[in-house]
């Protein structure tokens, strides 16, 4: 999603020695790596329902809306634990929160496999949304207090790097295992429930949680909501974030789908063909986050990236051959949603104090993540009601440019690092 991790300049240093790793190796580096690994399953588990739809909808008697309302519901939960869990995190330990729920979340990955009704295959999605919900706030929590400073900035790139990678992963091997194997739709989910509860574990055993003192912070959390709200670059931001995640996790439900059922691309091939927006968004991330810090200014980047994406968005759509959809598919990876997020994180950095992150930053990820409740089931209305998802990629499109215009209102907060060094 959106989300990516918030930049705390102090106390890393003493943060990092009190997390170091055995036999030489940081505690940090492990943090950073068993981290990049949650974000590639929690990723994956969003993606490995996408290339079998088809599969589900003919086994269940289900037309698009009912298909959209399996990922809608899945992030109306996690969307709803966000700030809970963030706020609980920070009063019991982040650890408590964070790994019962990454468990949690991979038994009911295996248990979407198991269903034999579509309401328990709803019900089981929901719960695995709840286990996810966990994650966000208290990993960033943790991995914020334990990378040093001067690298910072990498393992962060590096964290953000593992939705990437989670998302060809989930489209990849889900279609690999189902057709390419010939083992099902139910197979992929079990496959990554497996990997997951290894993951919850090595992160239970091997990540160091820093203890933490009594702090104030809850006697100001009210004040510091009603300051953030009213703050107007960070609504401007919440929007934009909102508007790009529309897009994004329309792509996410519905792009393998489309790709099989209206251009006639092989089962077998989706995944891969899907799977190319991720590939493409890592060196474009850490291409626009360089030139985002070097500006010191968001907003420039932002009405550059988004006329792209726009553009590349109603492309795949409206493009007949199927290789210039593709490389559509591969602009929009490279210059949309997973491009953008780390300018828009940078820009709540800018405009939320150090005191006020952990609530700019629940809000930030509820907001963008409440786009992705409504994406998917409307996205399946839209094509139930025209016969055709073209007209999402359309509406996704002027969703997008809705959020550019807000953010052309926004002032620029030029970034404290950046004049520092000049």
């Amino acid at each position: 999603m959106n989300e990516q991790v918030p930049i705390d300049d102090r106390n890393s240093a003493s943060a990092s020695t009190a997390a170091s790793g055995k036999g030489g190796i940081p505690g940090w580096w492990i943090t950073i790596f068993l981290f990049w690994l949650g974000w590639v399953f929690m990723y994956a588990d969003r993606t490995v329902l996408s290339p079998v739809m088809q599969d589900i909808q003919n086994e269940f008697g289900l037309n698009g809306t009912e298909l959209g309302l399996i990922s809608s519901l899945f992030f109306l939960a996690y969307a709803a634990l966000q700030i809970p869990a963030g706020i609980l995190g920070d009063r019991i330990g982040r650890k408590k929160v964070l790994v019962p729920g990454f468990l949690l979340f991979g038994v009911f990955t295996a248990v979407s496999g198991m269903v034999k009704t579509f309401p328990q295959l709803i019900a089981a999605r929901i719960i695995t949304g709840v286990g996810e919900g966990t994650y966000y706030g208290p990993q960033y929590g943790i991995s914020s207090e334990q990378i040093p400073q001067k690298f910072r900035s990498l393992g962060s790139a590096i964290i953000n790097s593992g939705m990437a990678f989670g998302i060809a992963l989930g489209l990849m091997m889900s279609s690999w295992v189902a057709y390419t194997l010939d083992l099902g739709w139910r197979m992929p989910f079990y496959v990554l429930a497996v990997l997951t509860l290894i993951t919850g574990v090595l992160i239970w055993i091997l990540v160091k949680e820093r203890p933490r003192a009594a702090s104030a912070e809850g006697k100001s959390q009210g004040s510091s909501f009603k300051s953030l709200i009213k703050n107007r670059n960070l609504l401007l931001t919440y929007l934009m974030v909102f508007c790009s995640l529309f897009g994004f996790f329309m792509i996410l439900t519905w792009l393998p789908y489309y790709l099989q059922t209206e251009r006639g691309i092989p089962a077998e091939n989706i995944g891969n063909i899907a799977s190319l927006v991720a590939w493409v968004s890592i060196p474009g991330g850490l291409l626009f986050a360089h030139i985002s810090d070097r500006l010191g200014k968001r907003r420039p980047l932002v009405l550059v990236l988004v006329p792209i994406a726009a553009i590349s968005l109603v492309s795949i759509a409206f493009l007949d051959d199927v290789n210039q959809m593709i490389a559509a598919i591969c602009v929009y990876g490279f210059f949309g949603k997973l491009a953008l997020d780390p300018v828009l994180i940078a820009n709540v950095a800018d405009n939320a104090s150090k005191e006020s992150y952990g609530t700019a930053f629940g809000i930030f990820n509820f907001v963008g993540m409440s786009s992705s409740i409504l994406a998917p089931t409307i996205a399946g209305m839209i094509a139930d009601a025209t016969g055709s998802l073209a007209a999402n990629f359309y509406l996704s499109a002027v969703i997008l440019i809705v959020g550019m215009l807000g953010m052309m209102f926004m002032k620029d907060v030029r970034n404290s690092a950046v004049e520092k060094e000049s």
